[in-house]
């Protein structure tokens, strides 16, 4: 689907990744955050923020990791939902006639246990119309042995990118993970190999305890650290690689208002993600949204092209 906006782009907030993935705002719901769209729907005008990545799709249905799953920190939240979803199958039957009516960027993650996975969910969503951009997740740290071992490894990275390039010609976003020694290495990998953007970070390892109980909140004992808890590790992890790399890359981690979102593209993210505030605000994509085109549609501020990046220092 090709987004068609009528703003004028030098006094608008609108932005181009590359590679047919132009969006209306720079902001995106992230992924696991808002499912597959229309849980949301009800609560948010999806068409005013510059689109949707939808939970992660694997070849086969998942049950994911066994509750307790999800559990409140301070400043944040840590999960290990373990990729639960509804498999290939059932999402190009029931969720892909969703998606295609929406006004907005639709950006499809995809996760695995080998690079044979990512390819069969690949080939099955080439011939759906309606998807802008794949998002490849290499970085779930719930998910034990699977996805998160090619993340870390500049080596696994390049070759399934390589692969996934040489299938489709869509926008390809790789997801980073924060749990390595030097993300922006893994980032010039997947640029090397044909990622068209990045976007990072995904979440932290962490774990929660209850002193009381003696026992860990979560079954599976650690988790993704997500929220506001995150921002100051996220914007050092951004600018890092957009000091590396030459691709689009797209910030998120702890964003909760109009300010964080400015705070990523001053550092160089051409388009954001928001992730757990939506879980306390369902509006709060369309509100940054409408922030952020209101900054740059003001004649006396800088346009977003020259705004982004800005503080950039190599």
């Amino acid at each position: 689907m090709t987004i068609h906006t009528e703003h004028n782009k030098a006094r608008s907030s609108a932005v181009s990744l590359g590679r047919g993935l132009d969006l209306r705002s720079p902001v995106l719901l992230a992924s696991g955050t808002v499912s597959y769209g229309e849980e949301l729907s009800s609560l948010t005008d999806l068409g005013k923020i510059g689109g949707i990545v939808t939970k992660a799709i694997s070849p086969e249905p998942r049950t994911g990791n066994p509750p307790q799953r999800i559990a409140e920190t301070p400043c944040g939240m840590i999960n290990a939902i373990g990729l639960a979803n509804v498999g290939l199958d059932r999402f190009v039957e029931e969720k892909i006639p969703f998606l295609a009516e929406l006004d907005t960027a639709v950006v499809i993650n995809i996760a695995g246990k080998s690079i044979d996975d990512y390819c069969t969910v690949i080939e099955r969503l080439e011939s759906c119309g309606c998807i802008d951009a794949y998002e490849i997740n290499l970085s779930c740290p719930n998910v034990k042995g699977e996805c998160m071992i090619m993340g870390v490894s500049r080596e696994a990275t390049f070759e399934i990118i390589s692969k996934l390039r040489s299938i489709t010609e869509r926008h390809l976003m790789v997801k980073l993970t924060p749990n390595v020694t030097s993300i922006s290495s893994i980032a010039l990998a997947a640029e090397e190999a044909g990622a068209d953007s990045v976007s990072l970070i995904n979440t932290l390892v962490g774990m929660a305890v209850d002193y009381k109980k003696r026992t860990p909140l979560l079954t599976n004992v650690t988790g993704g650290l997500s929220g506001p808890a995150i921002k100051p590790v996220a914007l050092a992890k951004v600018w890092e690689v957009c000091n590396a790399v030459r691709i689009p890359v797209v910030g998120m981690g702890g964003i909760a208002s109009f300010r964080d979102a400015m705070e990523f593209l001053l550092v160089g993210a051409q388009a954001i993600q928001i992730g757990t505030m939506n879980f306390v605000d369902p509006d709060i994509g369309e509100t940054v949204a409408n922030a952020l085109e209101a900054f740059f549609a003001a004649p006396e501020n800088p346009t977003i092209e020259v705004y982004t990046g800005s503080l950039i220092v190599g």
